[in-house]
């Protein structure tokens, strides 16, 4: 993979704004400053009249939409069914000047307490078609983004189709899971090399920010870690292909198994404790969550928010936390770890809507 590389389709203007190793880079557009008006009725009413009555719902929470379970109300929300309806809820948003936030499985975000002004789009094209090869080597998977990888994990490992069983029991949309590169370590016992999406990723299909619709490849998506050109610009994953092998049934269950042991020893639950996932973006030859425990935070709580007793990159809601909870543990722990080591730990979640 070639980090912070930009495919030759992208605009000169957008390329310049990019640089090897842009994690740390990553366009985060969402988060609304304080005051921030609300959606007009008149903004309203045409977003009614170009996705339909009674499909766009006013002043609907968030919180139960996000892994955190955190988050205030959106001035309205629109759940697209499938690629066309997600395509046709941005190009209408773009069209009309709405700000707007695509939701997926709502994990990897923080949204504020005042929620968010403007439309946001539930993500819930879900479908998804197999295409054996001839020669029963291989199968092309075609997957609408807002289908959940959980789902298309355990029908393809059901199918003996194999590539996708290592990320099992990561909560990701097929859409997410492009657009952060989604990646889990190798089979045990070995776990020596991180398994990437990209490993089995073949096209995908895009509402690019000029409002074309097209099919990239893996050169256009520029995969590395963390980090693709989806966090530079404002395209649109509306489907993914994915290139699986044939595999034995019985070795992959034996990964699924393994897997979710590994992350259920390591990981907080999120039925019991509610969380973004990794809060901090990994440090060159140093874990993030080793330095917060180091910095002896690790379990630490300040109001419903807590640093996780398992797992130190990962704050958990332990009830009622707000999002002010969590940004002020998140600074806490920033501030801490800069005294004690120096090294300044850059949030890897987005932040979404009005604080």
């Amino acid at each position: 993979m070639t980090k912070g590389r930009r495919p030759a389709g992208v605009p000169e203007s957008a390329r310049s704004t990019v640089t090897p190793g842009a994690a740390s880079l990553r366009r985060m557009p969402h988060e609304q400053p304080p005051g921030t008006p609300p959606l007009p009725p008149a903004a309203l009413a045409a977003l009614d009249d170009r996705l339909g009555a009674g499909r766009v719902r006013r002043r609907v929470p968030l919180a139960k939409y996000t892994s955190f379970r955190i988050g205030g109300p959106a001035d309205a929300l629109y759940t697209a069914r499938s690629a066309d309806e997600l395509a046709a809820a941005v190009l209408a948003a773009r069209e009309l000047g709405v700000p707007h936030f695509l939701l997926g499985l709502g994990a990897n975000i923080l949204v504020g307490d005042r929620g968010f002004r403007g439309l946001v789009i539930r993500n819930r094209a879900k479908h998804f078609k197999f295409r054996p090869s001839p020669d029963g080597s291989h199968a092309l998977v075609t997957a609408e983004s807002g289908a959940v990888m959980q789902d298309l994990v355990l029908e393809a490992v059901e199918r003996g189709w194999s590539g996708l069983e290592h990320f099992i029991g990561i909560p990701s949309t097929v859409g997410g899971a492009i657009w952060q590169n989604l990646h889990f370590l190798s089979p045990a016992p070995e776990r020596e090399r991180t398994m990437f999406i990209a490993d089995v990723f073949h096209a995908c299909d895009i509402l690019s920010e000029e409002n074309e619709r097209r099919t990239v490849d893996a050169d256009y998506v520029a995969f590395g870690y963390d980090d693709t050109v989806f966090h530079h610009r404002r395209d649109v994953v509306l489907s993914a292909t994915f290139r699986l092998a044939a595999g034995d049934v019985d070795r992959m269950h034996r990964v699924l198994h393994e897997n979710l042991s590994w992350r259920g020893a390591r990981h907080p639950w999120l039925q019991i404790h509610p969380s973004a996932g990794s809060i901090f973006q990994k440090l060159e030859g140093v874990g993030a969550g080793r330095l917060v425990d180091q910095a002896g935070l690790k379990g630490h709580r300040h109001g419903g928010a807590q640093i996780s007793p398992l797992h130190a990159n990962i704050i958990v809601n332990r009830g009622r936390a707000t999002a002010r909870d969590v940004r002020e543990l998140i600074a806490l722990a920033q501030r801490a770890v800069e005294d004690q080591t120096g090294h300044r730990l850059r949030p890897e979640i987005g932040f979404v809507g009005e604080f």
